[in-house]
């Protein structure tokens, strides 16, 4: 990812697993019934390899990394959705 890169939670997709916080404890805690809470969202460089996988180890897909890109935010990583003129015609 390239630029500042932030992380932001889905509170209607995410089911409260927890896996976020387990995997990336320095930005994501979780409230009094389970669910992720992001202090800072701006991603440190030295987190940005725990920060991917934590994205990826969402099993719904609830924590998202974005990169900012000329002021505006871009997604990236591999579960973001790819925009319509790339996707394949059925």
């Amino acid at each position: 990812m390239s630029g500042p890169v932030t992380l932001h939670v889905d509170p209607v997709a995410c089911r409260g697993h927890g896996l976020c916080a387990e995997l990336l404890p320095e930005l994501v805690t979780v409230d009094e019934w389970g669910y992720p809470v992001v202090a800072d969202a701006r991603v440190p460089p030295a987190l940005l390899a725990r920060a991917r996988r934590a994205v990826r180890a969402c099993p719904v897909l609830a924590l998202r990394a974005q990169a900012e890109v000329s002021g505006t935010h871009a997604r990236q990583g591999s579960r973001a959705a790819r925009p319509p003129e790339t996707r394949h015609k059925m």
